[in-house]
């Protein structure tokens, strides 16, 4: 399925949790001199413009970077990603969001290279289009994410992020999730890997991060966001979350500062709330 376009949810409150997380795990990686490999799966366009016809649709940036845009009591690993936002609209208004792949350009060094993969014809002629000029430091591919990352497993650094993110319109793609790590964990059992997952009522989003838990790792990090509760038709999204394997050391004690307060700007009611659950061994 191919009619997925992420420009419409731009910015909302999944993208916040999803975005700032995953600039924390590439500071992480930062922090040594040795280079590392960032994969994407579904990549998506790069950026977005939040008042073309998709992102003003719904207006769902609203929900998330909006209310984040004019705070000046971030805490200190927040700031930082909203600082990154920022960077990207010189002229103080929020007209631009990045998607994954411009967060992970933003902090990329010389001897970093990033792999990009979006099945989407429409979304990969841009994902190009928001890359040119890189040269192989980032190679992009308009391919199923899933099927080539065995390719690029281990990363001749052996250091990586690899995010899966996928639409899950496909229900499909809670397995594929499943099996995409259990083989990649084969190859190169010591790379971070970050899942982004849709808080839905269907079984298949409710039951991955069990599933997720039983994966052959030895640490792990679940965390995410309900902004409200479930709706009375049971339809829609009402959270997300993100499943890191192997997450830096210091992830957990960020999350427990941010998520209280993401959960007190970002909550839409008294049923909004987040957990926050890890192993480690």
């Amino acid at each position: 399925m191919l009619s997925y376009r992420h420009a419409f949810h731009a910015g909302n409150h999944a993208d916040v949790l999803k975005h700032f997380i995953e600039l924390q795990l590439l500071r992480y990686l930062k922090q040594k001199e040795k280079p590392y490999w960032y994969i994407d799966t579904h990549a998506g366009a790069g950026c977005y413009s939040l008042d073309s016809a998709y992102a003003a649709q719904n207006a769902e940036y609203e929900t998330g970077i909006a209310k984040l845009w004019d705070r000046n009591d971030l805490p200190e690993a927040l700031a930082d990603y909203v600082a990154q936002i920022k960077s990207m609209n010189p002229g103080g208004q929020l007209k631009l969001y990045p998607g994954s792949p411009l967060i992970a350009e933003a902090v990329l060094r010389e001897s970093d290279k990033m792999r990009l993969f979006e099945l989407h014809p429409s979304d990969s002629v841009l994902l190009n289009e928001n890359f040119s000029g890189y040269g192989t430091q980032v190679l992009i591919q308009a391919a199923d994410g899933f099927s080539a990352l065995k390719a690029l497993l281990p990363p001749p650094p052996r250091r990586a992020l690899v995010l899966i993110d996928p639409p899950y319109e496909d229900k499909q793609d809670y397995q594929r999730v499943v099996l995409a790590l259990t083989e990649g964990l084969k190859r190169f059992s010591s790379g971070i890997y970050a899942v982004w997952y849709p808080q839905l009522q269907r079984a298949d989003a409710r039951q991955l991060p069990e599933q997720l838990k039983k994966l052959p790792v030895k640490s792990w990090l679940n965390v995410s966001l309900s902004v409200q509760g479930l709706s009375e038709d049971g339809f829609g999204m009402y959270g997300s979350g993100m499943f890191i394997l192997n997450p830096p050391f210091n992830l957990h004690k960020i999350l427990t500062e941010v998520m209280p307060y993401l959960l007190n700007v970002l909550g839409q009611g008294e049923q909004a709330s987040y957990t926050l659950e890890c192993k480690q061994v």
